[in-house]
């Protein structure tokens, strides 16, 4: 009996892992997200991480949903959109509940320009918004909301121009180039974001944007070296989603962080939670600040991890340590560590620091579990209270007993016992 459920557990994972693998990512819009995201109504803010309620919210996250209410026009004033919230008369949901992923707060409402992103491989959509270093980290200001406006307003518009000029963007080859150029796509995405800004010029000169859109929209995107994080994310959570409702499968197909609570989910446990109170982030913080600030760690972005790339490639992108901090030679013991506890390595996304072996791919809870090596996961920190930007970077790894959780009740589900 017991030799009979590893074998199904292991052909479960197999194809999980084949899933993945497989996984054909197209970017084919950026569309205010009322418009595409499943089940996104008026009066509703996503938001990142497991399910979190007003009064649980960490700090970041709580400046930045009034921020999204400001953007929105429900509210005149933060006091406004503090009553409103209190009161209930807002929804907030997480975005893994609506294909979606959104970096940091992860904070979306209908208003807010997406991109969609397709897997042609498998037919299903994944969304995510915009990369910036204000609002979604909790800075709820006007002059926090001025890039959200323009983002609305001027350069989401003119990249959908271009996008259906061109008729969508394949991004898995952007993705392998940029991991060869020293990208690990979660805190460096430098490469991409100049392989995707280069790509995006001719077409929408080509669209016949007007001028002064064009030109704003190419300055905006040649000084935003954090730009394809969004696109990555959107990716990710595109090729982990075909993993979901496998039976028998102990594969992860999402990791995410609201500030409160880490949460992970299952393939074989589908629609189900598994929580632990968020670790803080260990790194480097920017001038001013200190750990004395710092929130707990944050953000939908671990999904680039649960696929295999961020802190899993670590070691094929040296640059990003004076970032986040750490050694060369410690940026490759963690990727040669990931390949103990998932279930195989991407035939397509190498690594020339590894001799071009494949990134590991398909967390699996048993090998988190038995070998006690949680995931490495490299993201930025926000403090720990509403009203600031950015504050740092640094490396993280989540509660091993979000893995022990899933896995007693995997063993509950399938009669393990």
């Amino acid at each position: 009996m017991a030799k009979d459920i590893k074998t199904r557990i292991e052909t479960a994972n197999a194809e999980a892992f084949r899933r993945m693998v497989a996984a054909d990512p197209v970017l084919v819009d950026v569309a205010p997200a009322g418009d595409v995201i499943p089940g996104l109504t008026d009066k509703m803010v996503l938001h990142s991480g497991p399910p979190v309620d007003w009064q649980r919210m960490s700090g970041a996250q709580k400046g930045a949903v009034i921020g999204m209410l400001l953007f929105e026009g429900w509210a005149r004033s933060k006091e406004e959109a503090i009553k409103l919230l209190e009161d209930g008369a807002i929804t907030l949901e997480p975005n893994h509940h609506h294909q979606t992923v959104g970096p940091m707060a992860g904070t979306i409402t209908r208003s807010m320009w997406v991109f969609v992103v397709e897997n042609k491989a498998f037919g299903n959509r994944a969304y995510c918004r915009q990369v910036e270093g204000r609002q979604q980290f909790g800075d709820s200001s006007q002059e926090a909301l001025q890039d959200l406006i323009r983002w609305h307003d001027t350069w989401a518009p003119a990249l959908r121009a271009g996008l259906r000029q061109m008729g969508g963007l394949s991004l898995k080859p952007i993705i392998a180039r940029a991991l060869q150029m020293g990208d690990e796509l979660h805190n460096r995405p430098h490469a991409a974001s100049s392989l995707f800004a280069n790509a995006m010029a001719v077409p929408m000169i080509e669209a016949g944007i007007p001028k002064e859109a064009l030109i704003s929209t190419l300055r905006y995107l040649a000084g935003h070296q954090l730009f394809f994080l969004g696109l990555s994310m959107a990716a990710a959570k595109a090729t982990a989603d075909p993993a979901r409702g496998i039976e028998y499968s102990t594969v992860v197909t999402a990791m995410a962080r609201n500030g409160t609570e880490f949460g992970i989910q299952v393939s074989g446990l589908e629609g189900e939670w598994f929580t632990a109170l968020a670790p803080p982030v260990k790194g480097l913080f920017l001038p001013g600040y200190g750990e004395q600030d710092a929130g707990l760690d944050i953000g939908d972005s671990a999904i680039t991890e649960t696929v295999g790339w961020g802190g899993f490639v670590l070691g094929g992108a040296p640059g990003i340590l004076s970032f986040v901090g750490g050694t060369p030679e410690e940026a490759l013991s963690y990727s040669r560590d990931m390949r103990q506890i998932t279930v195989s390595t991407s035939p397509e996304f190498l690594i020339p620091a590894l001799g071009f072996e494949g990134t590991a791919v398909g967390i699996d809870v048993r090998k988190v579990v038995q070998t006690n090596i949680p995931p490495i996961i490299d993201t930025a920190m926000a403090h720990k209270n509403p009203g600031h930007p950015i504050i740092g970077a640094g490396l993280v790894r989540p509660p091993l007993d979000c893995f022990k959780r899933a896995l007693i009740r995997f063993a509950e589900k399938y009669g393990l016992k």
